[in-house]
């Protein structure tokens, strides 16, 4: 299982178009994509123009297929990556109850 937590800034005011378009890119996701366990977007209380996002995949595979999406490419690419002051992503391991501290099933 792989995970991706990202941090997206805006640019100053942008923070509704940018919460527009991950709506639908999480609608996109859950339509299409079997290879997704989880995908959530959180829009700062403080900074209307700061997101986070956490998402789980099956497998590595899974997650470098979702970046070949059209949706992903037209929805985070095309529309949101344009509108950023900064973009942060680190590739995690979830842990599970049962799970080794290398990641795997005990």
């Amino acid at each position: 299982m792989r995970a991706l937590l990202a941090r997206y800034r805006g640019k100053q005011g942008s923070g509704d178009e940018i919460e527009r378009a991950l709506r639908r890119m999480a609608e996109a996701v859950r339509a299409s994509e079997a290879g997704c366990l989880l995908y959530r977007a959180a829009r700062s209380t403080d900074d209307p123009d700061m997101f986070l996002l956490y998402e789980e995949y099956v497998d590595q595979a899974a997650l470098e297929a979702h970046r070949e999406t059209p949706h992903f490419r037209s929805l985070i690419e095309g529309t949101i990556v344009p509108l950023l002051e900064a973009r942060e992503r680190e590739i995690l391991v979830p842990l599970a109850a049962g799970d080794d501290p290398d990641g795997g099933p005990r």
